[in-house]
């Protein structure tokens, strides 16, 4: 099932070059990504032709999409569902369904133990609770207080963690503009971003839960008690090292019907193609846009939500 969206996406460039099929002369040839679909709490429909674009017109990747059965499909529906993920450099989750036949799942852990690169988008890091190799995958997912441990930062960015069972499960406050903190500046994802900026209105996920091993938080968030939040810092934005693969989550974008500001916001774009590449790569060579989110200004960009294409 897997396909491209073949529609070209009709945008604004932020990035300082136009979007291109083909690599220009001399050019590296462009990265594979393959992004996962097909169930979500979230509007994935309105959420993939965005990534998709975001990621295209940097030059940099072409995409492919796979889309998974619909919710409760009949088993035969999954048999025809088979992604090709040692075909690609990097596999972008927005996802967030019914777990993977075991199949599936096999071939995923030896894509990513092999080398392949894997992107977690917001929502995407709810699923797949009961696949203990996706839990250390991500590190932190939407999950009961119970489950693991949770991962904070105090005031000086020291790491903290707090004890499964001790404080508050997954959930989040109604969505606001926030302010991002970059906690590792030389990490090739941050470099060169402001230390702070103005996040488009979004959902701040608190209390993630999870193994947590090997961890590298790359930007948190302070959760506001005046936004029915945790009064700390919260991870946002990290990575972890899975077999010889690279794992990077973000947890910016949230997308639902009529509502797409977060998933158009510059900076959690920005950080969306640069991890994708540095997922990909282990490197990054995607500049950062020149009209990127001050630390009062946040930056939204003119991408239709239906841009990519009817699915």
């Amino acid at each position: 099932m897997i396909r491209a969206l073949t529609r070209a996406c009709a945008l604004t460039l932020a990035f300082g070059f136009a979007s291109t099929s083909a690599p220009a002369p001399g050019a590296e040839e462009p990265l594979r990504a393959l992004i996962i679909d097909g169930q979500n709490n979230h509007d994935w429909k309105a959420q993939t032709p965005i990534i998709k674009a975001v990621l295209e017109r940097t030059g940099r990747f072409k995409v492919d999409v796979a889309t998974s059965p619909e919710k409760n499909s009949p088993t035969s529906a999954w048999e025809t569902f088979r992604p090709e993920f040692s075909k690609y450099d990097v596999v972008v989750s927005n996802y967030n369904g019914q777990p993977w036949p075991e199949e599936i799942r096999k071939s995923f852990e030896k894509y990513v133990e092999d080398g392949g690169g894997v992107v977690i988008i917001h929502a995407a890091n709810n699923a797949f609770q009961d696949w203990p190799a996706f839990n250390r995958m991500i590190g932190l997912g939407w999950r009961n207080n119970t489950f693991g441990d949770r991962v904070t930062l105090d005031e000086q960015g020291k790491v903290v963690r707090t004890p499964k069972g001790q404080g508050p499960s997954s959930g989040h406050g109604p969505r606001h503009e926030y302010k991002i903190v970059v906690r590792k500046p030389d990490h090739p994802v941050m470099r060169g971003m402001p230390t702070e900026w103005k996040h488009a209105i979004d959902e701040l996920y608190h209390g993630q839960r999870g193994p947590a091993e090997n961890m590298e938080i790359l930007a948190s968030a302070y959760s506001s008690p005046e936004q029915k939040g945790t009064g700390t810092n919260e991870p946002l934005v990290w990575t972890i090292p899975f077999g010889k693969g690279r794992v990077f989550t973000t947890l910016l974008g949230h997308v639902m019907a009529g509502d797409s500001t977060a998933a158009r916001c510059v900076g959690a774009n920005a950080i969306l193609a640069r991890g994708a590449e540095w997922a990909a790569t282990g490197k990054v060579t995607l500049p950062l846009p020149k009209d990127f989110p001050t630390a009062t200004d946040t930056k939204v960009e003119d991408i239709s939500a239906s841009s990519g294409g009817a699915r």
